[in-house]
């Protein structure tokens, strides 16, 4: 992954700019993700907390964005959505039954996948984390699990999301997206077409973005809900690309090593 192309290397690119996007957003409201990022405003020190947060999400997303520095963007994102994950793991014990917790601690840790994934993508080729890229990259199919099951136990109002203008309707597209969803997560998890799938998987979640999300800075500008439900999306757009990117190279460097045969029966 670290030596490839700009272009087939753009998920990286996408997920560090999410990242200072996100934290930009942060500066501007003084505030956490709103539903996402789950910091109580009865906490002491709320604002300065907030902004430094942010100030990580920037300086992880802009270093993460230089090859030389990388690793260490890479390892900032991984710390920081970790803890934004692991704040879910108290709600998720104390509201047993309400699975929007679970879906909520999942949607969070898909970005520590994708740190976790350029973590090991630039690290030494011999080492522990490079050997253990690929393992990693399979961890976003239980996050595509979850994107489905929220999708399915919250089915009454999802269709209210989709947009009313795109055929054939909005119920026609809240199974379709729930069905795409299970199917990426069997195909990552299996390795059966794995790459096509995380590569639709990640088209996807950016469709999300562009159709459900960002129309809403548009018809409610002044909401930091909506400002921060465009930042989130989009760095788990960027998580999916990331790991869209690592399994596509890991699939080519396996066809690349494995030798073919002539009929006679000898390598060539």
């Amino acid at each position: 992954m670290v030596d490839r192309s700009l272009t087939s290397n753009l998920g990286r690119y996408v997920y560090g700019g999410a990242a200072i996007l996100l934290g930009l957003i942060g500066f501007v409201w003084k505030d956490f993700a709103t539903t996402w990022q789950r910091v109580a405003p009865t906490i002491p020190h709320h604002t300065a907390l907030a902004c430094t947060a942010a100030f990580f999400e920037v300086a992880g997303g802009a270093v993460i964005l230089l090859r030389r520095s990388a690793r260490t963007g890479a390892a900032i994102l991984t710390i920081l959505y970790s803890i934004f994950a692991l704040l879910w793991v108290p709600m998720i014990f104390e509201g047993a039954g309400v699975y929007g917790n679970w879906g909520n601690f999942f949607e969070e840790f898909s970005m520590v996948v994708a740190g976790l994934v350029l973590y090991a993508a630039f690290s030494p080729v011999d080492s522990a984390w490079a050997r253990k890229q690929a393992l990693i990259s399979r961890l976003f199919g239980i996050c595509a699990i979850s994107f489905a099951l929220v999708h399915i136990v919250y089915f009454s109002g999802l269709p209210a999301w989709i947009p009313k203008w795109i055929p054939p309707g909005q119920k026609f597209w809240a199974v379709t997206t729930t069905v795409c969803f299970l199917l990426a997560a069997a195909a990552i998890l299996s390795g059966i077409l794995a790459p096509l799938a995380a590569r639709l998987l990640a088209a996807e979640i950016v469709g999300f973005e562009l159709l459900v999300w960002a129309p809403k800075l548009f018809t409610a500008p002044h909401d930091h809900f909506s400002w921060a439900g465009n930042g989130i999306c989009m760095v788990i757009a960027g998580s999916a690309w990331v790991v869209a990117d690592s399994i596509g190279a890991t699939s080519k460097r396996s066809l690349k090593d494995t030798p073919v045969y002539s009929t006679a029966g000898t390598a060539v």
